[in-house]
This record gives C-alpha cells, structure tokens and sequence, in this order.
C-alpha cells in the first residue's frame, strides 16, 4: 500500500493541512471500523456466545502480539495501558522509593515525564536530578555524572520540544553500568521509525497508539523487560494482575502483565492492532523515507536563525522559532493549517508524517 492510498482513507485529512501528528494522529477509516466492530461484537454478539470477557481478552491478546511485533519484544512483556503517561506512572508507582533515592531525567521531557517523579520528590523524598540539554541534545559526559547513585534514568527517544533522536542504547550502557535502571518514553518513535526494543536494551519502554500510529485514544502500552517485573510490586492490582483472582493467595500473573489492572474496552486496543497492521501494509521504513523527504523540503524553507530543530532529518517533528507562537497557531488554523505552539522553547512544531504531501509543506512554507 501506498501512503498516498491511506491518505485517501483518512476523513480529517479531506479539508485540513494537518501537521500536527506529534500530538494526535487522525485515524483511517478501516482503524475506526475495526474499534467500532470490536465494540459492537463485545455488546452485541459475545454475550451470547463465548461471554463478553473472553471476548475481551481475545482483543487485549491480538493488540499484545500487534505490539510485541512492532517494538521487537514477546508478548510476554508487553502490558496494555491507557496512554504513556499511565504507563510511566504504572512503572513509578512499582518501585519501594525511599528519602535519598535518584530519579534522572532530562529537562526537555514532557509532563508525563516530570510529574510522576516530581510526586515522588514530594511524597518520598526522591531526589530529582536533572540533566541540562543543548538544542535537543544530551552529553553523554553528564549523563556519566548523573548516574552516580541514580536508580532509575527516564528519558524520551524522541524529544518532543526539538524532534532529535537521543542516544538510547548509550544512555542504557552508562545507566546499566552504575547500577540503574531505565524508563524510555518513546510515544514519538512507533510508527515513524523503526524502533527494536532489544537494541536500546531498556528495561521500560511505554507507549501509545494515538500519534504517528494512527490508533484511537485509550490505546497505550508498556513493555517491561523479561524477568525485571519479579523485583517489582505495582501500586494497583486487579483480576487481570494477578494468575489466579480467586486464589486465597494471590500470585502476581507472569511478565508485564502484572501491570494490567481490571476491565477496560477492547475496542481502543482492537484499534491499535488494526494501526499497526496498516502501518506495516505501507512498511515502517516506507514511511521514515518519506518523512524525511518531506520534513527535509520543509526545512529548506526555514531560514536557519528559526530552525531549532536539525537540518538534517532525525524524526517528522520540526521545529520553528517564533515570537509568538500561540498566536501563529491561530492564524495558521484559520487558513485550515494545523500545527501547535509549545511551552518551551518559544517556538511552534509541525509534525510531518508519510501521509502528508508536498502540497501540505509548501502551503504551510507560504502561511509562514
């Protein structure tokens, strides 16, 4: 399949330059038909035939595999959330934090990577230490003088403020040497790039399917490295946690599982699988081609002094200086153009995918 072809497929896409996937990606027809008739066959047929949780489960194992297959892990260590941020609070909230004990961050994360350590600070006494960046970039050097005594690193694949790669697999050798462990917030990464969990060597990667993956809402994911969870004791528990929910002693289910709580619909994560199966239709490294020839065609519009993003292509996130940032997103959707401003830096970001056209970059070039 062409990417062209999915385009055609997506409503939103008919009367809007939309560049703002990095946020929310609009979803394709036959994504939005799979949720609806995995929700229409929970309510209406399942109750009469195998019963509505079998049903469920059936969903919630198709969406693992999905998952599983896409980020190069077992479905045995993949759990499924509701977003990235509860992901990253599932990890947090696992974890017997103690006063002195060190969270490592950097300050370009987003706020479902600061807010659950800055709880922690609050409420346990952890230490927060915080790694300075330059244009999107992280010193190796610092993240060796951050670890010391650090228990766990979390840290983006992608940053969302400037679209550059951080150097995860690095990261994890120099954590991993000292003893911590790490927590990668790679929502930017599925679906724009191919990303192999086993490369990076995390021990956490958490995700959703609501941005490049063009999954509804609801649709998130975590994956938990095979053995890891056995030290690790979740803030909450539910029948889907746990082997045996009718067990007087209950044991905690095998692999990520364990961070699985109660019941939630099927039809968000009946979404996702279907996502990811057209994604991978189109091919992964179809789509990062042409991301890059299409955010490449939009920097060459940028003159330098307002890219704060590379010049040459990492991701599908641009980034572009402006004094005014809210008010430019503004005039921009007033001419049917969708971006976004951002808190820092002053700036606003467009986000390219495979599914925009070069007519999408150079009315945005013009609007700008």
């Amino acid at each position: 399949m062409e990417p062209s072809e999915l385009r055609e497929t997506m409503p939103a896409l008919e009367s809007t330059v939309y560049c703002n996937w990095g946020a929310g990606g609009p979803s394709p027809r036959r994504v939005v038909d799979a949720a609806e008739s995995a929700l229409e066959y929970h309510e209406y047929e399942a109750p009469a035939a195998e019963g509505v949780y079998p049903a469920a489960f059936d969903a919630y194992d198709d969406a693992r595999a999905a998952v599983a297959d896409l980020l190069g892990a077992a479905p045995s260590e993949i759990a499924l959330t509701q977003s990235t941020t509860d992901g990253i609070n599932r990890v947090a909230g696992a974890f017997d934090w103690a006063d002195g004990d060190v969270v490592v961050r950097t300050d370009l994360e987003h706020s479902a990577g600061t807010l659950p350590w800055q709880r922690l600070e609050r409420e346990f006494g952890v230490d927060v230490r915080v790694l300075e960046t330059e244009s999107g970039r992280v010193d190796l050097e610092a993240v060796k003088a951050a670890a010391d005594d650090a228990r766990l690193f979390c840290v983006s694949s992608l940053t969302w403020t400037h679209g550059t790669r951080l150097p995860i697999a690095d990261i994890v050798d120099v954590a991993h040497d000292a003893g911590a462990q790490v927590l990668v917030d790679a929502v930017q990464s599925p679906g724009q790039v191919p990303v192999d969990v086993g490369e990076w060597g995390a021990d956490f990667v958490a995700g959703a399917g609501h941005k490049w993956l063009l999954a509804p809402f609801g649709a998130g994911f975590l994956y938990v490295r095979d053995g890891l969870e056995a030290d690790l004791v979740p803030a909450a528990i539910g029948y889907r946690s746990v082997a045996d929910a009718n067990a007087s002693d209950y044991q905690y289910a095998a692999g990520a599982r364990r961070f699985e709580v109660g019941t939630t619909s099927p039809a968000p994560h009946a979404g996702l699988s279907e996502a990811i199966g057209v994604l991978e239709a189109v091919g992964i490294e179809t789509i990062q081609r042409r991301i890059e020839t299409l955010t490449d065609r939009l920097k060459d519009g940028v003159p330098d002094e307002r890219l704060l993003s590379p010049r040459g292509y990492e991701s599908g996130l641009v980034t572009i200086a402006d004094d005014e940032p809210a008010a430019t997103v503004e005039r921009l959707a007033d001419r049917g153009i969708v971006v976004r401003s951002l808190p820092f830096p002053d700036a606003i970001r467009a986000s390219i995918h495979a599914f925009n056209s070069s007519e999408d970059v150079d009315a945005l070039l013009e609007a700008l």
